[in-house]
C-alpha cells in the first residue's frame, strides 16, 4: 500500500473523516502507537454521540497527529508494518472502548468482528473430507436471504453438501421483495453486512437497490448461487423416523411437485416476509387500487391521486415521505406514534473522504466496523431493562435512564415540531422508549406531516368503504389508492410451511400461535431442524440482526460436525433443556420496556408472550452459540 496524496487533499480528507476508528487504523498502519493518547480517546458515556464525545479541540490536535504521522510515513516511502501482536490488538481496541476490562471479556468477539487482514476467524476450522468422507449428509435450506446466504456459505466451506429453495426469482429475502419507495436499511449497512464480506456501500444507510445487489454479488462470489432452486416453494417438511431423515416436499412455480431425502433441515425464512393485513370491517369493498407495502404494484401510478397509507411502522414511515411528493392529496393514519432517533446522514452518501480513507488506508474499514459495532452492540439495552425501584408509570418510562431517553427523543420532537403545536401532541408517543422499535429520522418526518397536501389522522379507522376509509368520528376520507403499511405476522414463524417432527408432531400445533426454541434455533422432537432469525432472536436497540444470523450459523454448523464426528444420524434437544432456557427468557423479557409496556407491537404474539426480542447481551449470545453442549441434546 503506498500513498502519495499531498498534505492539502489529506487535510481535507481528515476534515470529513470519523476521527474515533481512524486512530487504531493509522497507528496500526504507521506502527506510531503513541497516536493512542489517553486524553486524546472517546468518551465511554458517551459513545454513542458522534465521536464518542470527542470535544472539537480534541479532535482538530487528532487531525494535526494524524495528518503528521501519514505524512511521515508517506515520505518515508509508505513502509509495510508486521500485523499487530494480540497485545498491540488489545491495545489498539482499548483506544476505542477505554475498559482493559472490558477489551479482555470482548477480545474473541472484537477480534471475529475486526477480520483483520481479511482473516474470516468464524470459517469453519474443519472440512466434512476429513471429519466423515463416507458419510452421505446434505441439508436442505429454506430462503435465500440474508441468512440462508450465510450458513450456505458456511457449509460450503466445511464441505458439507446444500441446496437452498427460495419461492422468489432471486436472492435477497425481504431485500427482494421490499420494492416500496424509500425501502432503505435502518442499520449502518457497514454491520447490516457479513464480516467476511465488506464490500462497498454509497452510503451511511444504504437503499434497496443497494442491499440487493449486495446478496447478489455475495451470491455470485462466494459460489452460492447454482445451489439455489428458485421459483420453488417449500410446502412441507417432514421427519422419517425409519431413514432418521427429512422428506422435504416442494412445489414449483409452474405447478410441479417434488420429495427429496435430506439428513438435515435449516429455515431460513425469516420473521418479516408474510403480510400483515388488518382486521378492519369493509376491506374488501373498497372499489379503489389497494395493496401492501412489501406487495408494491408498480403498475399503479400515484401522481394526482388521493392516496391513504395505513400505519405509520417502519416500512410505513419510509414510504410516506416519498408518496406524499406524487399523491394530489396524502392521508396517514397513524395508530401509534413513533420514537425518531436524529440521524442527520440517514439518506447521506458517504462523504469524499470517508470513502477515500476506506479505499486507501488498509484496515480503516475494519476499525470503522467494529467502532459502529461497539457503540451499538449492546447500544441502549440498558436502558430498556426495568427497574423496579423506578416510581414512575411503565407506560412512562421504566427506569432513570429510560426516562433520560425519554427526554431526549421527546426534546428531538419538540425541536422539529416547535412551529406546528397542532401536530406535536399527535407525535410524541404515550408508551416508554424502547417497547416499540425506534425509527431514524433526518427531519424528514416533520417536513412530510406539515406538506399542505398531507393530513395526519389519528382518530381510529371504523371501517373501509367503497370510495375510502372512515373513521369513529362518523368522517369518510374518500382516496384513489389504499397502501397497508401495516407489518408482517412475525409471530408466525416458519409459516405457511408444514412441519412434521418425530412421532407425527406437528410443529404448528405444538406451538399454537407461541414459537419457541432453543437459543432461537432448536425445538424438541424435531431432530436436526434449525431455525435461524427464530423464536426470541430478535434485537432491538442493539447490534444488527447479521450479527445474530453468524452466531447462529456458527451453531448450527458445530452441531452437524458433532453429529458427523460422533458416527450421529441425528441430535434432539431436551424437553428440559428447552423449557428451562425459555423460562428464563420469558422472566428476562418481562424486565424489558416491551416487556411491560401495553403498546402494540409486533414483539409480542396473540398471547401477549414476547416471541420475538432476546433480552440478553449480545456478547452472552455469542458465548452460547460457540458449540453444542452434548448433554443438552439427545444423540441418535
Amino acid at each position: 500500500m503506498t500513498v502519495t496524496t499531498d498534505d492539502s487533499t489529506l487535510r481535507t480528507t481528515l476534515a470529513q473523516a470519523e476521527l474515533a476508528p481512524l486512530v487504531p487504523a493509522v497507528a496500526q498502519l504507521t506502527g506510531d502507537y503513541g497516536l493512542l493518547r489517553e486524553d486524546l480517546r472517546p468518551d465511554p458515556l458517551l459513545v454513542l454521540e458522534p465521536e464518542g464525545g470527542l470535544t472539537e479541540d480534541q479532535l482538530a490536535e487528532i487531525r494535526e497527529l494524524l495528518l503528521n504521522a501519514l505524512t511521515k510515513w508517506r515520505d518515508a516511502g509508505s513502509p509495510p508494518t508486521p500485523p499487530p501482536t494480540d497485545e498491540q490488538l488489545h491495545q489498539l481496541m482499548a483506544y476505542l472502548i477505554t475498559d482493559d476490562a472490558l477489551v479482555a471479556e470482548y477480545f474473541p468477539v472484537l477480534t471475529e468482528e475486526l477480520a483483520m487482514n481479511g482473516q474470516d476467524l468464524r470459517a469453519p476450522q474443519w472440512h466434512k473430507r476429513d471429519v466423515a468422507p463416507d458419510t452421505d449428509f446434505t441439508v436442505a435450506i429454506v430462503g435465500a436471504g440474508m441468512s440462508g446466504l450465510l450458513v450456505a456459505h458456511r457449509l460450503n466451506q466445511a464441505g458439507v453438501p446444500f441446496v437452498i429453495f427460495d419461492k422468489n426469482a432471486d436472492v435477497g429475502g425481504t431485500w427482494f421483495e421490499n420494492q416500496y419507495p424509500g425501502c432503505r436499511v435502518d442499520v449502518a449497512n457497514h454491520l447490516y453486512s457479513y464480516s467476511f464480506a465488506q464490500w462497498g456501500w454509497p452510503q451511511h444507510f444504504s437503499d434497496q437497490g443497494a442491499l440487493l445487489n449486495y446478496f447478489r454479488r455475495c451470491a455470485d462470489e462466494l459460489g452460492i448461487r447454482p445451489h439455489i432452486r428458485f421459483n420453488t416453494e417449500v410446502e412441507s417438511v417432514t421427519f422419517d423416523e425409519d431413514s432418521q431423515t427429512w422428506q422435504v416436499h416442494t412445489k414449483t412455480q409452474d405447478g410441479t411437485t417434488q420429495t427429496e431425502t435430506f439428513q438435515a433441515a435449516i429455515s431460513a425464512v425469516g420473521q418479516l416476509n408474510r403480510p400483515h393485513m388488518p382486521e378492519i370491517e369493509g376491506i374488501d369493498d373498497f372499489e379503489g387500487t389497494s395493496f401492501h407495502s412489501s406487495r408494491w404494484d408498480h403498475t399503479t401510478d400515484l401522481h394526482g391521486k388521493r392516496v391513504a397509507v395505513i400505519g405509520t411502522g417502519a416500512s410505513a414511515a419510509q414510504l410516506i415521505p416519498i408518496v406524499a411528493e406524487q399523491a394530489s392529496h396524502l392521508t396517514v393514519f397513524q395508530r401509534t406514534a413513533n420514537w425518531l432517533f436524529d440521524t442527520p446522514e440517514y439518506h447521506d452518501d458517504l462523504p469524499e473522504g470517508h470513502a477515500w480513507l476506506l479505499d486507501n488506508i488498509p484496515s480503516y474499514a475494519q476499525w470503522s466496523r467494529l467502532w459502529l459495532f461497539w457503540r451499538t452492540h449492546e447500544g441502549l439495552l440498558p436502558a430498556a431493562r426495568v427497574d423496579p425501584d423506578w416510581d414512575q408509570p411503565t407506560e412512562v418510562s421504566v427506569s432513570p435512564m429510560n426516562e433520560m431517553v425519554r427526554e431526549l427523543l421527546t426534546d428531538y420532537l419538540k425541536t422539529q415540531f416547535a412551529d406546528h403545536p397542532d401536530l406535536l401532541d399527535k407525535v410524541i408517543p404515550d408508551y416508554p422508549p424502547i417497547a416499540k422499535r425506534i425509527l431514524r429520522d433526518n427531519g424528514i418526518w416533520v417536513k412530510t406531516l406539515t406538506r399542505d397536501n398531507v393530513d395526519l389522522i389519528t382518530e381510529p379507522i371504523d371501517r373501509i368503504t367503497p370510495t375510502g376509509i372512515r373513521t369513529t368520528d362518523g368522517k369518510d376520507h374518500d382516496v384513489d389508492v389504499i397502501v397497508y403499511g401495516t407489518g408482517f405476522h412475525a409471530s408466525k414463524f416458519l409459516t405457511p410451511m408444514r412441519v412434521t417432527g418425530r412421532g407425527g408432531a406437528d410443529l404448528h400445533e405444538r406451538w399454537a400461535g407461541d414459537a419457541r426454541a432453543y437459543l432461537g434455533v432448536t425445538v424438541p422432537d424435531f431432530p436436526n431442524l434449525f431455525c435461524l432469525y427464530g423464536p426470541n432472536t430478535n434485537i432491538v436497540i442493539n447490534g444488527s440482526i447479521t450479527y445474530f444470523s453468524e452466531c447462529g450459523t456458527d451453531y448450527i454448523v458445530a452441531c452437524i460436525r458433532a453429529l458427523l464426528e460422533g458416527g450421529y444420524k441425528t441430535l434432539d434437544i431436551r424437553h428440559d433443556v428447552h423449557d428451562a432456557f425459555n423460562e428464563r427468557v420469558d422472566a428476562e423479557n418481562q424486565q424489558m420496556a416491551w416487556g411491560v409496556s401495553t403498546v402494540n407491537s409486533w414483539y409480542k404474539n396473540a398471547h401477549g408472550r414476547v416471541a420475538q426480542n432476546w433480552p440478553f447481551s449480545m456478547l452472552e449470545y455469542w458465548q452460547r452459540t460457540r458449540a453444542p453442549d452434548p448433554d443438552d441434546y439427545d444423540w441418535r
